[in-house]
């Protein structure tokens, strides 16, 4: 762990795309604790960034253009930054996960998220990171290390389930121009009422916005659009 004394946390994003990247600097300067010192957009700039500039916590994204997450924490640990990671990642392979622990991935958050999710694997990092001194014993260790992992998700409210509400946030963020509860349906391989249901509960998220089309004639139709900012 990197010592800062009583400063804020400081966290450098590290995220290709320039939205999410600046939604993450967004969601970090809202948590108590926390500062974000930089964003960079490739492993390049951020070793650039972190070679003159102090950093405790990397939120680091595994798919940079020019470098794999996990192999640019690699390389840092052996050019002696010893920073915290969070990655952020898409992608659920566990083999990856496993690896990340021997190179200091303290915690994963899968894309996409929100900013309740983000505040509160910060806020358990925080914990973490405020222990010290020497453990009275395993149970001390346990609840030290018991900090760090995510609580059981939320329960979805009844009817929806987590693997239909996936493939409907996949249909919608896939499509940036927006989609209908009818074109939802059709990518989603369901009928057009259940999307609708699981449209409405990202609205409610804040993950995805709605807007009247109006067509030529009848009533106009709801379209929706993934949220990408904060």
């Amino acid at each position: 762990m990197t010592s800062r004394g009583r400063d804020a946390i400081r966290v450098l994003v590290v995220e290709d795309d320039p939205v999410a990247a600046d939604a993450h600097v967004l969601y970090v300067g809202r948590v108590p604790g926390f500062v974000a010192v930089g964003k960079a957009h490739s492993g390049a700039e951020a070793r650039r960034l972190m070679d003159r500039t102090p950093v405790d916590l990397l939120l680091l994204d595994l798919h940079l253009p020019d470098v794999h997450g996990l192999q640019f924490a690699r390389s840092l640990r052996a050019a002696g930054h010893h920073a915290d990671v969070i990655a952020v990642t898409s992608a659920r392979d566990l083999t990856v996960v496993r690896e990340g622990v021997s190179l200091g991935v303290v915690q994963y958050v899968l894309k996409p998220f929100t900013f309740a999710t983000l505040r509160d694997r910060l806020l358990r990092y925080a914990e973490f990171h405020a222990a010290a001194g020497e453990a009275s014993g395993q149970d001390e260790v346990d609840r030290a290390l018991a900090t760090l992992r995510a609580p059981s998700p939320a329960a979805l409210p009844k009817g929806l389930s987590a693997p239909t509400l996936e493939r409907v946030t996949v249909a919608l963020r896939d499509c940036a121009e927006g989609l209908t509860a009818t074109g939802v349906a059709e990518a989603a391989g369901i009928s057009r009422i259940t999307a609708r249901r699981y449209l409405e509960h990202l609205v409610d998220a804040g993950r995805a916005a709605r807007s009247p089309q109006y067509g030529t004639v009848g009533r106009p139709e709801l379209q929706y659009r993934w949220v990408t900012g904060p």
